[in-house]
């Protein structure tokens, strides 16, 4: 049975002050995950989950081991060996749709420099490619093109017959950290404090080769890019280990708006002593990114942040979310986010409008969209007023899953089959809705008196 945190349960973080922790007593009537089920195969940290369809996902991390699972029951259904150090990125490769024969493959790359192509239903390997001269760090499917592309030190674009179309020279020491793709053919590379620009050339006519371009460099960021995301087909957004948050233009990849006050500077701290400072405490290192139509939420330290695309503005925060750095974030239905973090806690937060925050107002400048740069004193006045003044919302605690003992790395959610967690502990938590559940064991066993015959001997 799952056991609940009781309000005021955890730590403080300090000895002087109380945590600003919000917490959650024992009942939780508005968290309907109160079942959960522990699986076990891994031997190191899990850090990877990705969704093959409706009912199993898989699993993978520090042990180089790939397991594949029933979401719905927990069961073990494939274990893929193969790689001999921990992996560094997993994705699945869909058939075409227009191809009749449906075999969707998994794609795992690994510091040991290879890349693995998995069969997701019989677990064979079908191919490894050990080609690398750098760890493949993150790959991305660009389903239209039906090609793959891994990024490590270089980028390299690939088919699905697995043949090489073609690579960039050499780009940093540092490596991709992240890819997504954008309009026109192109896909935007975070490398270190740097995005790169490249657009695909597929073969024409006149040309019978694939081949790559770099076609921009952005250097706005002053610190590494940590997230990267696309918010809809006309933008995405990044955040770097310094707070800074950019939306950018996807079309002519320009600056829509620029925000990095995350904090209040001292009149007497210049910007690399706020950086430093500010890297201390990694308070406001922006780990994940998740959207809706409506708002992107930002993962900013320990904290939680919405900020609505419509309005332009931060609508709701919570500064303290969690212990620790919040690692995941993802968007539910109903007004839903569920985070997870380095404390080893999961928690499901509701966005619901409230006219004002008194406890804990929307920081001026926090995503302020209305300029671009950082926005001084007397500019902010009017902004705070009207932000005072404006329809807010707020983040509220309705659940708190407590079952990992350490860091929570990031979790899956099935709409028939509950939340899946991974965690530095080496195991996997299935939770389960347990109204649902409970209805479903009943089902089952009127079925199983049913075909035996005792229903009609009861009755």
């Amino acid at each position: 049975m799952l056991r609940w945190l009781i309000g005021g349960g955890r730590e403080p973080q300090g000895l002087a002050e109380k945590s600003p922790l919000q917490t959650i007593g024992e009942e939780q009537t508005q968290n309907p995950y109160t079942e959960l089920l522990v699986l076990k195969a891994h031997h190191d940290i899990v850090r990877f989950l990705v969704q093959l369809d409706d009912y199993r996902f898989a699993s993978a991390g520090d042990d180089g081991i790939v397991v594949v699972w029933n979401a719905q029951t927990g069961e073990k259904l494939l274990e893929l060996n193969g790689h001999t150090q921990k992996i560094t990125a997993i994705i699945t490769f869909p058939s075409l749709e227009s191809c009749e024969e449906k075999n969707q493959l998994i794609l795992t790359a690994s510091a040991d420099r290879t890349v693995i192509v998995w069969d997701s239903d019989t677990g064979r390997q079908v191919q490894r490619i050990s080609c690398f001269q750098s760890t493949v760090k993150c790959l991305t499917v660009l389903q239209r093109l039906d090609v793959w592309l891994s990024g490590g030190n270089d980028l390299c674009v690939w088919n699905r017959k697995l043949d090489l179309l073609c690579k960039t020279s050499h780009l940093s020491d540092t490596g991709i950290s992240a890819l997504v793709e954008i309009p026109k053919n192109c896909v935007v590379a975070a490398v270190g404090k740097e995005l790169i620009i490249f657009r695909l050339v597929a073969p024409t006519e006149g040309s019978l080769e694939w081949d790559i371009l770099e076609i921009k460099h952005l250097l706005d960021h002053q610190d590494n890019i940590l997230s990267l995301i696309n918010v809809n087909d006309l933008s995405f957004v990044t955040g770097s280990h310094v707070g800074e948050l950019i939306i950018w233009d996807a079309l002519d990849w320009t600056m829509q708006a620029y925000e990095r006050n995350f904090w209040d500077p001292s009149p007497q701290l210049d910007t690399q002593q706020e950086i430093k400072l500010c890297q201390k405490s990694n308070d406001i290192s922006i780990l994940h990114f998740t959207c809706d139509e409506e708002n992107v939420f930002a993962a900013v330290g320990r904290g939680l942040y919405v900020y609505n695309l419509h309005m332009k503005r931060v609508i709701a925060c919570q500064k303290t979310a969690h212990d620790s750095s919040v690692l995941h974030i993802a968007k539910l239905p109903n007004r839903q986010l569920i985070s997870c973090s380095e404390d080893g806690s999961v928690r499901i937060w509701e966005l619901r409008e409230k006219q004002q925050l008194a406890a804990e107002p929307v920081p001026t400048g926090f995503f302020n969209m209305w300029g671009f740069g950082r926005v001084n004193k007397q500019a902010s006045q009017p902004v705070k007023k009207q932000q005072e003044n404006a329809t807010s919302c707020s983040l509220e605690l309705i659940g708190d899953l407590i079952g990992h003992s350490s860091s929570v790395e990031m979790f899956l959610y099935f709409e028939d089959h509950g939340l899946v967690t991974c965690s530095a502990d080496h195991l996997i938590i299935l939770w389960k809705n347990g109204e649902r559940e409970s209805g479903l064991r009943s089902l089952r066993l009127f079925q199983k008196l049913e075909e035996n015959g005792d229903l009609y001997l009861a009755v």
